[in-house]
């Protein structure tokens, strides 16, 4: 057999790759359900023409004198990651949620391409696509745009560009040239930029060296911070993993109550999942915690006008604290509100990237190291990405629900998820069995914690009215 030509993996995909443990599977889930059946033979052409037309789902992953590499699978067959099955009993939302929990504990064969689809034929009346990607060959934004492509409802193709080979086919020699050369003009680039800002505004230097001393601070931060306190989201881990997800929320509902609260639509769903892990800690045995707790959140460092045929990973981490041990949801909202103000501007996201950039070129027992002890400033990880405003068909089956689990790493063992679709909100949960047995209380909790706040909004409201009435002149008749 003719050798098969191989190109390096990214360091940052390589770092997630390696969290791979057999507590932790580092894969993206997701769930689509339909209104309708799809055809088994136009998925397959579908899957064959736009999803494997990225070369990355053709490609498995092979590790050489330590360093991970993709290579086309010489064995590829589709048959090897689709398919067909139904649900056993009622073929209800119980038994979709065993699946997926089912799945989700299952790591994914690395002999040949990271991925899996599950179709689950006859699901209430339609069916549904589980869908399991590892978190090496993209992120969470990325993968949905790549989804979206298989979509019948898409934008507008791009204007067709000169085709060029991409970087990482050339020979070795040519990538070592390409980015040296890449890199001499960056630094004219941005020497020449500095010395024209210096010298049109003097206190230029002194600003750029705050902004370092920023860069430095919040990476000793993230490097030096406490770990969470106890608490029934943290523990050791068996693998097994429990999802669930609960009724949609009205956008256009979540979008008024953060107005009235003057905040954003991430202020309130943050806000309501606090609120969730508020009541389930309140329900718990163990004593609530005396201070906040932190969720692991992705902030996307992606450019938007970047092609969707760029995969990878391209996201960092900020430590987001959660005040679940505060029982006012007005308390909760606002300090949860300031929080995430501060991290808009701070350094966290890019400085996390880089420190999985710098791990993924070192020793595997270096980034394991690293991981344990930066997965225990975390109980939870926690991720909103917001999806497309309009009803989307795939093979002409209208794509009623969709959901998606966050993969954890380390300690961590709760994944929390947040989606928005065609005016609702999907909020999803995954956690370890150890962790939680009934996640569909949290789930539901969650949509107890939004009216709480809505119910506030509401207030804010009527007292604003009374405010602009006692301000009108009497009227004597």
């Amino acid at each position: 057999m003719a050798k098969t030509k191989r190109t390096p993996m990214s360091s940052v995909d390589t770092a997630w790759l390696r969290m791979e443990s057999p507590v932790n599977a580092m894969m993206i889930g997701v769930v689509l359900i339909f209104e309708e059946r799809i055809d088994i033979d136009a998925l397959r052409r579908l899957l064959e023409e736009r999803f494997l037309s990225f070369p990355r789902f053709r490609q498995r992953v092979v590790c050489h004198r330590d360093r991970f590499y993709w290579e086309e699978d010489p064995w590829f067959s589709l048959d090897n990651h689709l398919h067909r099955i139904a649900l056993p009993g009622k073929a209800d939302q119980k038994a979709l949620q065993e699946l997926v929990s089912d799945l989700n504990s299952t790591p994914l064969y690395d002999a040949h391409p990271l991925w899996q689809i599950h179709y689950i034929d006859n699901y209430q009346g339609g069916c549904a696509l589980m869908v399991r990607i590892h978190h090496c060959i993209a992120d969470g934004i990325s993968l949905v745009r790549v989804l979206l492509t298989l979509t019948d409802e898409r934008q507008a193709a791009p204007r067709k560009r000169r085709r060029r080979r991409p970087i990482d086919q050339l020979p070795e020699w040519r990538r070592v040239l390409h980015r040296t050369r890449r890199n001499l003009r960056l630094a004219r680039r941005e020497t020449r930029l500095l010395l024209r800002n210096a010298w049109e505004d003097p206190a230029y230097l002194g600003r750029l060296a705050w902004e370092g001393a920023k860069i430095g601070s919040d990476l000793l931060q993230l490097t030096f911070s406490r770990a969470d306190p106890p608490s029934p989201l943290k523990g050791r881990l068996s693998g097994r993993k429990i999802a669930a997800w609960s009724e949609p929320l009205d956008l256009g509902e979540v979008k008024a109550t953060a107005r009235a609260l003057e905040g954003t639509v991430n202020d309130v769903l943050t806000a309501a999942a606090t609120g969730a892990l508020h009541a389930f800690l309140r329900d718990s045995a163990t004593p609530m915690p005396s201070e906040e707790i932190h969720v692991a959140m992705p902030f996307n460092l992606r450019p938007l006008d970047q092609p969707v045929t760029r995969l990878g990973n391209q996201f960092g981490l900020v430590l987001v604290p959660l005040p679940v041990h505060l029982t006012c949801p007005r308390m909760r909202f606002a300090t949860v509100r300031g929080h995430l103000r501060n991290l808009k501007q701070s350094y966290q996201a890019q400085v996390s990237y880089g420190l999985l950039d710098v791990l993924g070129r070192g020793p595997d027992l270096l980034e394991k190291r690293a991981l344990e002890l930066l997965s225990r400033k975390a109980s939870a990880v926690m991720t909103n990405v917001p999806g497309p405003t309009e009803h989307l068909h795939l093979c002409g089956a209208r794509l009623r629900q969709p959901m998606f689990w966050v993969p954890q790493t380390g300690e961590v063992g709760i994944g929390l998820s947040i989606f928005s679709y065609a005016g609702s909100v999907q909020f999803g949960i995954i956690s370890d069995r150890k962790l939680i047995q009934d996640p569909d209380r949290i789930a539901a909790a969650f949509a107890d914690a939004f009216g709480e706040l809505r119910d506030l909004a509401l207030e804010s409201a009527d007292t604003t009215s009374l405010r602009l009435d006692t301000q009108k002149p009497l009227s004597i008749t």
